[in-house]
């Protein structure tokens, strides 16, 4: 039994390995699969995209756990764009820097206040093609008027947080993997499937 991540995104795989670790359940993501899967994310939601993730992947893999997330960023003066086209959303051919870049020019002499956004994870944990749990996971921040930092990747260049007084490229791996909207998420998945292994197991002779 595995645990599949129903991504072929390497960052988010990096990132949500380390947010697992000690799991102790083989993790693979997409491209470790023999067999190959093309989903298109054209739901409204993130929740419904990372339905739409898992359940074909589930049900050709019974017998493993399949775990989709999707997730954005929400800008308030931008009546939450953009949202569920954040990964896409300077165009066909969006790159991290491109979509940093428009969402910069887009809030261009918006003062500090109306600049508030919010990053948000939808996550669901999927078994034997069924949908078992659900979960969520935000940050809150505001929007730099200009990109700061390497780590991370997508928005976190832009993504300030006063706390810390940095962008989220700009703290340490294991700071954010403590606080971003993902971690927060995949957090209470591993609380979950620690408790859901542990019930499903006492039911079998073995495990």
């Amino acid at each position: 039994m595995k645990l599949i991540i129903a991504t072929s995104n390497q960052g988010k795989l990096k990132e949500i390995r380390r947010i697992l670790e000690g799991i102790n359940i083989p993790i693979v993501s997409l491209n470790e699969l023999d067999k190959k899967f093309r989903i298109v994310e054209n739901r409204k939601t993130f929740l419904d995209n990372a339905i739409k993730k898992a359940l074909p992947v589930s049900a050709f893999y019974l017998d493993d756990y399949v775990v989709a997330e999707d997730s954005g960023l929400c800008v308030d003066y931008l009546n939450n764009s953009p949202g569920i086209y954040s990964k896409r959303y300077s165009g066909k051919n969006a790159t991290d820097l491109k979509n940093n870049l428009k969402l910069l020019k887009e809030l261009k002499a918006i003062p500090v206040k109306k600049r508030i956004a919010y990053y948000s994870c939808s996550l669901v944990l999927f078994k034997g093609g069924e949908l078992i749990k659900s979960f969520e996971g935000n940050l809150k921040g505001i929007i730099d008027c200009k990109m700061a930092g390497e780590n991370g990747f997508g928005y976190d260049p832009v993504f300030y947080l006063s706390k810390y007084n940095k962008t989220v490229a700009q703290l340490p791996i294991e700071i954010k993997n403590n606080i971003s909207h993902r971690a927060k998420a995949f957090k209470k998945l591993m609380k979950y499937l620690l408790v859901y292994k542990s019930k499903c197991c006492s039911k079998k002779s073995v495990c």
